[in-house]
């Protein structure tokens, strides 16, 4: 049984629970928020038994084994190192940290407490995913990559009447790359690795946030023959639009087809001959069981690192959007060296 804590009471929490609970060995304790008034009622309702306010007392607790950070993007780094330098393992929500700064300061953290740390990103562990990477070669030298995730923001009305929610606002390290861009780019990075060039555009919003955006990504891959295998992989997000979201991976054999980056439904195989091969797998309706078991088996087997959310994936994704966002102009506090 492992003792979970979490900080953040959002939606996002809340779904985390709900599959958390799937997991016999999960066990919740706690929850941390600034407010006593916050946790509280967040404890009552999921019947947690504890409530922490203050970050210190929980890094320190006895009570607590890992914790899920759910808060926003801004305080990832600074409460995953206090949390880890209190022995604590860390499951935290994508982007785990705003830069690579952060990140290689968190991973420092890990190593020196012997403690699990992973980013939880849920599409990794996926087992419609998992299809569409069993399925690679199958396209023989692959051409193109295109994945969109373009889903219209609840909170875009409140920021369209002159609110200044924490989806749009610069200072919590927010915007639509870092929101939900991150999950195609993710998948592209997972698949093929850091790219040799990075191109990177959006709609800024005057809070100083991306609204929308598209990146562009250039790959020379091993060729499978005597062709050279240049590939482009084109990353599409929006926070004012929604989408069809459906997603390709083309070879010169034929094409992968999956529909939505974070969900993966009704995955196919297409080759040139004309044959169609449904690849679909059952998958949880929660579908953030799986990260959650495997973070636990970490745990359990005593490994710092997952071999799937890797530490070195995490630093290659930071890597491609801190340079899309230089491209863009979307500066946050952590970007801005610190004052003497």
């Amino acid at each position: 049984m492992t003792n979970f804590a979490v900080i953040g009471t959002s939606k996002i929490t809340d779904a985390f629970i709900e599959a958390a609970r799937q997991d016999a060995r999960f066990n919740l304790v706690a929850v941390y928020s600034r407010h006593q008034q916050t946790a509280q009622a967040f404890a009552d309702k999921h019947n947690i038994t504890h409530c922490f306010t203050d970050l210190a007392l929980l890094a320190n607790s006895d009570l607590v084994d890992a914790v899920y950070i759910a808060s926003p993007n801004n305080f990832h780094a600074q409460q995953s190192i206090t949390l880890l330098n209190g022995g604590k393992h860390v499951l935290c929500e994508k982007p785990v940290a705003i830069n690579c700064a952060e990140l290689t300061k968190m991973v420092v953290a890990a190593k020196a407490n012997n403690v699990t740390f992973m980013e939880a990103m849920l599409v990794t562990f996926l087992p419609n995913y998992h299809q569409i990477k069993k399925q690679l070669k199958a396209l023989g030298n692959i051409r193109k990559y295109s994945a969109s995730f373009c889903q219209l923001s609840s909170r875009y009305p409140a920021y369209l009447q002159g609110k200044n929610p924490n989806t749009f606002n610069l200072d919590f390290g927010n915007g639509a790359l870092m929101d939900i861009g991150i999950y195609p780019l993710y998948l592209a990075i997972d698949l093929f690795g850091l790219p040799t060039e990075i191109t990177g555009q959006c709609y800024k919003l005057p809070t100083g946030v991306d609204g929308y955006g598209d990146i562009l990504l250039k790959y020379d891959l091993p060729a499978t023959d005597n062709n050279q295998a240049n590939l482009q992989a084109h990353i599409s997000y929006s926070k004012l639009s929604n989408g069809s979201n459906i997603c390709e991976i083309q070879g010169e054999n034929g094409y992968l087809m999956w529909q939505h980056s974070s969900l993966f439904n009704e995955v196919s195989l297409h080759l040139n001959d004309g044959s169609c091969q449904t690849l679909t797998l059952t998958q949880t309706d929660n579908r953030m069981t799986y990260e959650l078991s495997h973070f636990i088996d970490l745990i359990v087997s005593g490994n710092n690192e997952s071999s799937v959310n890797s530490w070195q994936l995490s630093q290659q994704v930071l890597t491609v959007i801190e340079q899309a966002r230089k491209q863009q102009g979307i500066i946050y506090s952590a970007d801005k060296p610190a004052e003497n």
